[in-house]
């Protein structure tokens, strides 16, 4: 087993779980700083504020990677680190913190992947109203402009929005993220179509400004679904309708996001299941979202098992009792890791990077001194012999980058959660290689070939 030549191995991670420096160097506030200071929102009050340091320690930290022989690190700019106010002034230090890690990563030999926005929303732009206010598409093209103006002569792969599901089900639906906030459907899907204006207008920026050639995307959750008979035609056909429908009255879903910007409207099945509240689109609306985009990120954790119900509609299936589960209490579902690549290519069209898989895990220092994670190891191999099954299978899958580089602030959850291949002490901000790093830079070098083992 190996995967497609030039197949690109990274790893991920995002600004306000790894940067720290809350206050340094002129950084405006965002909503997740103030939402952490929301009593009874975090974990045991946990807070970005130092994080991993990584502002700090970011030479460090590109050292580790290339010791663990990555040739892509997948990060996000912090929004208010450039912009304090969300538009207009612009931080030179923040956009300048941006400029040294990028020169890093080349001169260790690793390809830098930008996200404009992975849920540090400035705190400014909030209290005006956020994704619902008519303006946002325009502030995040604004914000795009300027780290391209900075970044693009160096940086050439980007992706402009981060798990949109995510920040806007559990920033302004569900209210456990920041901004924490319950509103009204309606509401919630104008943000949702603001979101896929701001990332139409990204990609125009992007094209219009970047001075070396560009690849773009996103970066979606891939809501998966998976056949619980995947020899059974007829369950494979429910998991793909599944994949492509409405099961809940909420914003956890794939095709009211990816249809938009890459087929150039709603999905009928989403306007009959979402009905008047249904944001009323704007002439150019659908042109502006539906940008010539190179690729599709996905991010994929778990998936759920479904049947072809009696009534031609796909139906759960419960698992067994005792199912495998991660520390966060995910189900492991490596099956995910093919099915979803399989429908989001079927679908769309375009080549697929996994932009974040992974686990959490219990995990701690032994006493060698070491941080033995065999389950982390287990996982992947898991996931990742799925992944060459549907690359094998002829689905175009050009990278993956596993979640995450290192422990880090896992948003509501606040420190409970290892994700990372590196560990980190956050007390004194010792790093120390898990066993599954040294196990990932094995898998690197051999380009899958480790996994037959």
């Amino acid at each position: 087993m190996t995967f497609p030549k030039n197949f690109l191995w990274g790893a991920a991670a995002s600004s306000y779980q790894i940067e720290g420096a809350a206050t340094q160097d002129g950084r405006g506030q965002s909503v997740w700083d103030v939402f952490c200071r929301t009593p009874g929102r975090i974990w045991q009050g946990h807070t970005g504020d130092v994080a991993c340091d990584h502002y700090n320690r970011y030479k460090e930290d590109v050292g580790l990677m290339k010791q663990m022989g990555l040739q892509a690190y997948r990060f996000s700019i912090a929004w208010p680190r450039v912009l304090p106010e969300g538009v207009g002034r612009v931080n030179e230090a923040g956009i300048g913190f941006y400029d040294k890690l990028v020169d890093e990563l080349l001169a260790a030999g690793i390809a830098p992947y930008a996200t404009l926005f992975h849920w540090d929303y400035p705190y400014d732009l909030q209290l005006k109203g956020g994704w619902t206010h008519p303006d946002s598409p325009r502030w995040f093209a604004d914000y795009t402009r300027v780290i391209i103006d900075r970044l693009s002569d160096r940086v050439t792969d980007w992706m402009t929005l981060n798990e949109p599901q995510v920040f806007l089900q559990f920033g302004l639906g569900d209210g456990k993220n920041a901004p924490g906030m319950q509103l009204p459907m309606k509401e919630q899907l104008l943000a949702l179509h603001n979101s896929l204006l701001a990332h139409g207008l990204s990609v125009q920026t992007i094209r219009a400004h970047a001075k070396k050639p560009a690849r773009v995307g996103w970066a979606p959750v891939c809501v998966t679904r998976m056949p619980a008979d995947p020899k059974n035609p007829s369950d494979v056909k429910a998991a793909y309708a599944a994949m492509a429908g409405f099961e809940k009255k909420n914003l956890w879903n794939n095709t009211w996001y990816n249809d938009p910007i890459i087929l150039g409207h709603y999905p009928e099945e989403g306007l009959a299941f979402y009905g008047a509240d249904v944001p009323k689109a704007k002439a150019g609306d659908f042109e502006t979202m539906k940008q010539p985009i190179d690729f599709i990120g996905i991010n994929i954790y778990e998936g759920q098992p479904v049947t072809m119900g009696d009534d031609g509609k796909p139906r759960h299936v419960e698992r067994q009792v005792g199912y495998a589960t991660t520390a966060f209490r995910w189900p492991v579902e490596p099956e995910s890791l093919y099915w979803g690549p399989r429908f989001m290519n079927e679908r769309y069209g375009l080549p697929i990077y996994i932009t974040e898989n992974g686990l959490s895990n219990q995990d701690w220092v032994a006493l060698d001194g070491k941080v033995h994670d065999p389950q982390r190891i287990d996982f992947t191999t898991r996931y990742l012999r799925a992944l060459n099954r549907a690359a094998n299978d002829g689905v175009d899958i050009r990278g993956y980058f596993h979640w995450s580089l290192m422990d880090n602030f896992e948003w509501a959850e606040g420190y409970k959660e290892r994700f990372g291949l590196i560990f980190v002490d956050f007390p004194t901000q010792k790093r120390i290689l898990k066993d599954s790093a040294h196990w990932y830079r094995t898998v690197i070098e051999s380009n899958g070939a480790v996994l037959n083992g």
